[in-house]
Formats: structure tokens, sequence, C-alpha cells
């Protein structure tokens, strides 16, 4: 047979059968025929036979078969990386013909911080289900961060700095931590020389932070310091730290989003001002998948559309946040 009638009868065979290739690549990836299948949801014996065929059509021995476990062949370990991207191309290529079909509809079921979750979320939530009345959305608030993989939602907003690494995620914000206190301590404050002295000052401490006794300082991008508070009261959620420091019971550190509006109406004052403390990202996480719902995507649009300020581009002004007056850790 020549080459080109060969190519021809490939062409028209195994390779215009991507299911083959799957089952192939499965058992491969797996290494069991019974894994392959409960993978794919059919049966081992449907996995067996087309892998068959597929060795007969290509005339090649792609696995060998041991009691215990079935590993490729020199060859098919080559075919089937050729397989791998065959099947990835293939499956964005029907991806993206199905997000330019999709409509959003169904449940979103995310979650968020709660101090960021009521300030931010809960506005774009009622905005989002008003553009599109097919959709719900689930929403579940908590400065206990939900595992992803869990398969409860498939949406996280996570507010600070992530630790995540596989998982998706896409910066959707930024913001800056400030010192505060309470009006009543603005002559107190003013006494300060700098970031030491407040060691020995009475601090709210929020447990949901990893190290909340512990915070870097700087100034004009070269003077440092490292101060370790010595909290009075614990409390495990930021609106409930935010409460307690316009009570008057002690300083506290909280991000810009959950304090702008006292600081404008004077119910918190800033403390040393001329200070920096690090700056963080907001971000969109995703559980590690190809395809997102169309109405994750469609609620990420109108979150980051609501968060960035009119005529602001989003990656331009999340930059500008994140960059402290003199570029500061």
């Amino acid at each position: 047979m020549s080459k080109a009638n060969n190519q021809d009868e490939l062409a028209h065979g195994s390779f215009a059968n991507l299911n083959r290739l799957a089952y192939f690549a499965a058992v491969v990836e797996t290494g069991s025929f019974t894994a392959a299948a409960d993978r794919l949801g059919i049966t081992k014996a449907v996995v067996s036979q087309q892998v068959a065929r597929l060795e007969r059509d290509v005339r090649t021995t792609l696995l060998t078969r041991t009691t215990r476990k079935v590993l490729p062949t020199e060859a098919g370990k080559a075919f089937y990386q050729r397989c791998a991207l065959i099947l990835r191309e293939a499956g964005d290529a029907f991806d993206e013909l199905a997000e330019t079909a999709e409509a959003p509809a169904g449940t979103l079921r995310l979650t968020a911080a709660l101090d960021y979750g009521i300030s931010a979320l809960v506005p774009a939530i009622a905005a989002f289900t008003q553009r599109y009345p097919q959709c719900k959305v689930d929403a579940i608030f908590s400065d206990q961060s939900l595992d992803l993989m869990s398969g409860q939602v498939e949406l996280a907003i996570r507010v600070g700095w992530l630790t995540e690494q596989h998982l998706q995620a896409r910066q959707i914000g930024a913001f800056r931590q400030r010192l505060v206190a309470p009006p009543s301590w603005r002559e107190r404050v003013a006494r300060l020389a700098g970031p030491d002295d407040i060691a020995a000052l009475p601090f709210v401490a929020n447990t949901a932070l990893r190290d909340h006794s512990n915070w870097r300082f700087s100034r004009d991008g070269f003077e440092r310091r490292q101060v370790h508070v010595n909290p009075s009261i614990f409390l495990n959620a930021t609106l409930a730290v935010c409460e307690a420091v316009r009570e008057g019971v002690g300083l506290s550190v909280l991000p810009d989003y959950a304090i702008e509006n006292d600081l404008a109406h004077g119910r918190l004052i800033q403390v040393l001002p001329e200070w920096d403390l690090p700056s963080g990202g907001i971000h969109a996480v995703f559980p590690a998948a190809r395809f997102r719902p169309a109405r994750v995507r469609a609620f990420v649009d109108v979150l980051v559309a609501r968060v960035t300020p009119p005529g602001q581009d989003p990656a331009s002004w999340i930059s500008r946040r994140l960059e402290l007056r003199s570029g500061s850790a």
C-alpha cells in the first residue's frame, strides 16, 4: 500500500474518530482500562475494544498489559503526546463555540469575605440578577475561606494574597491597608513618633488574618519598620474589628474599602498616614477547569465594571492602586 493511500485510510479511520483517541488517552493517564472506563462513564469492554481497534488501525502496539497495570509502549508514549494535543485543541474549539452561543443562566454559587461581600458583592449581585433575570445567585459570605475544590461553589472572591497555586485567578481590584483609631484618640496618636510606638497601645486583632500581630511599615521606599503589637481583643471578622475600633477600644489595621465611609465621616481617623502598609489584591478565583459557565464570566464582568471608576481602564487602575507612594513592599 502506498504512503498516500495509507494516510488516506488513517484519516478516514482512527484519526477521524476522536472518541478512540480519548479512550486511549484515558487509559494512559489512569494506567487501567477499568479506571479509564469509570472516568469516561462507559464499560470496560467498550474501552478495550476501541483501543484494540485503534491499534489495528495504526498497525502498532500502543499499550503493554500486565496483571497490575497498563503501560504505553515507546510508540504509545509518542502517540499519546500527539493525542493529548489533539484532544486539548478539539476541546478548546468546542468550548469557544459554546461560549459564543451560551447565555448566562442557572444558579451562580459564589463565596467571598464577609466585609467585601456586603460592601461590594451585594450591589454587584443585584445588578447581575437585574441584567440576567434567568440567573439566580447563592452566595456564602465568611471570613473563613471555603475550599473551591469541594464543589460547593464555582467562584470565590479572595481579598488579600493568594496561596492556592492550583486554582485559576483573575485580578479584579486592589486595596490598601490603613492603621486607624477612634476619633477620641486624636491627641493620643498625634504624639506618636513612628510605628514602633504603637506596640505599647491597645490593639484589636483580626484573627481571620494569617499573621495578625506583626505589621510591616515603610516610608519613602527606604525606611522600614517591623512592628509586633500586643492585642487586647481578638475578633475573627473584619466588620467586628471595625466596630470595636469605632467603640474606642484600640488601634487596628483595616482595608481601605471597609473604612472609606468611616474615614470620610469622621468615625475613624488614620494614624501615621506618612507610613505605608503592604497593599493587596482582590481576585476572582475559579476551580481549575478549562471551561467556565457563562454566568460566572458574566458576573465577573459585572463586578469589574462596578469596582472600576468610570472612564478608567481596569488593568491600569489596579496597577495604580497597588503602587504605594514610594514603592513599599
